[in-house]
This record gives structure tokens, sequence and C-alpha cells, in this order.
């Protein structure tokens, strides 16, 4: 896992593999994409000449892939062909498919016999490394079940910390490619328990790449913001992404989750952020227009970043969610400034009808995203703000209720 410069290969293909089932990319760039991958697949991956004529001519998009540091990427052939057979896009040559079966027992036989040899013959740092090169082994061949088994064996085999939190980055890296958040979640508790028996500070940094990735993942994006921000002028989880991707991730959680001040300290002023932001197409103006209050300019960039999130494997679950979400900090800013204003007016600033403006502010108002309120005749909006202090005195009443509540049947109960 040292010394790792680029983008992890399993991870570049599963993204390239999500593309090509995105409904919304044009099929003149799944040529493209089904050409890379293809490419990628004849250039890196190691399996029968046969075989891989099949797969170039019938391609699917339903491959199993996994890769890791230092390794060749190779597809579980196997599942490929059982997949492709069942879905009878081919027909079933039972001959071909033992070999196939064939040539993974033979590689495993060997392992084995790796593992059986330096157990009699060698010490425990080479028992380890034998039994991590099977764990390995699984996973270049997409067998997530018996990786993962092996990885607790190699586990079992390993004294030190560091060693332990590498096995469980190999493990974080097969969740992400298969997007088991499940497994992520255990894997980050895991290597958090880790770290409390000692770890160094270059992994630790790491995992919080990882965790925040798995945060913006599932929708939690001011963890997500706050974990990225931390990691800034530390990052170094080039197998996950490269830095400018990090970059667009921390400027896009940091948006919605962080207050004016806070995001001009921590990231319009960020100098690590500013010697990236650029190369990143409308990120800078996205970015700066939202600061600088020029809406008009933010509305023309946030429709040209809208892609590039819609397709993000890790994003485009939660695309309408970020676009709401973004709405609702500028639209929440504009307002702050005025007690009351033409929603004509407003429709300029953003560059836009009045009547966009109109719809887009009644369906926020009613969700209770703005705080303000339209009258239609005069083409007014007025801003109610909510009193601070007032809403933290109405919460501490309404909690002193629930809690009274609860009092009182816990004594019924011990009453009876």
């Amino acid at each position: 896992m040292e010394g790792q410069e680029s983008e992890n290969a399993h991870l570049v293909l599963a993204h390239k593999l999500f593309l090509l089932t995105h409904p919304d990319v044009p099929d003149i760039e799944k040529v493209r994409l089904k050409d890379e991958v293809l490419s990628t697949i004849k250039s890196d991956c190691k399996f029968d000449p046969k075989f891989q004529t099949l797969v170039v001519s019938l391609f699917c998009t339903e491959f199993e892939i996994l890769g890791s540091d230092g390794f060749d990427c190779v597809i579980d052939m196997v599942s490929l062909y059982e997949t492709l057979a069942a879905n009878g896009v081919v027909e079933l040559d039972q001959s071909l498919l033992d070999s196939m079966r064939q040539s993974i027992e033979d590689e495993l036989k060997k392992l084995d016999e790796k593992i059986a040899d330096a157990e009699e013959n060698l010490g425990e740092s080479e028992v380890r490394e034998a039994h991590l090169a099977k764990s390995l082994f699984y996973i270049r061949i997409g067998d997530k079940e018996k990786a993962l088994e092996q990885l607790k064996v190699t586990e079992s085999k390993t004294v030190a910390v560091g060693q332990k939190m590498d096995l469980v980055f190999y493990t974080l890296l097969i969740g992400f490619f298969d997007m088991d958040f499940d497994l992520i979640s255990k894997s980050i508790d895991r290597a958090k328990n880790l770290f409390e028996e000692g770890g160094d500070w270059e992994r630790k940094n790491r995992l919080k790449v990882y965790e925040g990735l798995y945060c913006m993942a599932t929708r939690n994006f001011k963890k997500a913001a706050s974990l990225f921000l931390d990691s800034i002028s530390t990052f170094t989880t080039y197998e996950l992404f490269p830095y400018d991707t990090f970059i667009f991730y921390t400027v896009l959680t940091s948006v919605i989750s962080l207050d004016r001040v806070s995001l001009k300290q921590k990231v319009v002023d960020a100098p690590e952020i500013l010697t990236v932001i650029g190369k990143i197409p409308h990120l800078s103006e996205f970015l700066n227009s939202l600061y600088d209050c020029q809406y008009k300019s933010f509305f023309s960039a946030f429709a040209g970043l809208t892609e590039q999130i819609k397709f993000n494997r890790y994003l485009y679950r939660h695309f309408r969610y970020y676009m709401r979400e973004v709405r609702t900090v500028v639209y929440s800013q504009f307002l702050e400034s005025y007690k009351s204003v033409t929603i004509e007016a407003m429709a300029k600033a953003f560059g836009v009808t009045v009547e966009f403006i109109d719809l887009e502010l009644s369906l926020f108002i009613a969700a209770g995203k703005l705080h303000c309120k339209i009258d239609k005749v005069a083409g007014v909006l007025e801003t109610n703000r909510p009193d601070a202090k007032n809403a933290l005195y109405q919460a501490t009443i309404k909690q002193g209720d629930f809690l009274l509540n609860r009092i009182q049947k816990l004594s019924r109960v011990i009453d009876l």
C-alpha cells in the first residue's frame, strides 16, 4: 500500500463500467468508454486468449473486476462466462469453463504449497507473506467472499498494527468497488479500533479520506466536508482518486455544509485549494461567485457542474438532493440581505425568469427550506427569519414536556 501514486486500477475501471450502464451517457461516449475498457482488459489483464476474443466480440457491462496494489487487474472469467451463458448471450462451452476453473485451481495449489513450505521451513513473516499472496490472488480474480476470508486469516498471522491497517485498506477498496456500505462501515470501525492500539499518522490521515468518501457516498455531507478539510494538507490517498478529484469533493461538500465565514477561511482562501481549483471546469466560478454574491455567474457555473455530479458513481444517487441543498444555500444567502425584495429583482439577479423563481421559491417555502412569504399581488418577497432565542426557548419547553411525560409513565410502572 505504501508509495502508491496512481488511482487504483479497479476503481478506475469500476467508474467506466458505471458510466456504461448510465442511461444519460450519450451512445457515442459509451462507444469510447467501451474501447477504453476493452483496451485496459487486453493490455493489463491476463486470461485465456480464446476467451479474450469472446469478450471483445460480445462485450457485457456486468464485469466483476477487482485489482490491487502492484498486481495486474484480472477479471473473474469463470463468473463472467457463467453470467453470459445464463443470460443467453453465449452458448456454454463446458470444456472452456473447465479449463478456466482448472487454471484457478492450479494457481491456488501453488499458493497453498508456498504456505505449507513457509510454515514448515521459514519464519512467521514469510508465512504471513504467503497468506497475503493468496489473499491478493482472490482479490485479483474477483472472489470477494474468499478474499475477505483469506484477509482475516492473513490478519491472524500479522502482529504489526501498521500491517493490519494495510489489510483494512485492502478491504475498504473491495467495499468501494462493490459500493458495499456495510463492509465499508465495519472496516472503518475496525481501523479506528486498531488506532487505539497504535498506528502512524500517515495511515490515520489516509483513513480520514476513506471515511470522508464513505460519508459523502451515504449523504452525510457535513461530516464528509470536515474530514476532507482535515486532510487537505496531508492527502496521500491517491489509490482512491487524484488530488484534483479530492478538491472537487471538498468544495462540493463544503458549500452546503459550512457557514459563510467558515467557507471563506477554510475553502475560498485555502492555498491548497487555490493551487488546484482552476484546473477543474466551473469549480472556481461556482465557489467564488457564491461567496461574492454573483448569482447569475453562480447559476451558470452550477449548470456546468451538474453533469460531473450526475455521472459520478459516489454522488449520482444524491444528485437531486444536492441540487436542492445548493439552491437552498444560495437563495437563503440572497434573502439574508433583505427585509423585502421584488420577485423581479431576484429573478434578474439570478438571470432567470420571474415565473421560474416564483415556482422555485414556492416549492422551497412549502418544504420549510426558506423563511419568507410571497405577496403575489404586489410581486414582493417578505422575509420572516425565525428568532433564534425564541426558537431555542420553544425547543427547551418541548423537550421539557417530553421528559415530564416520560417520567410520569415511568412512575406508573414503578407504582405497579
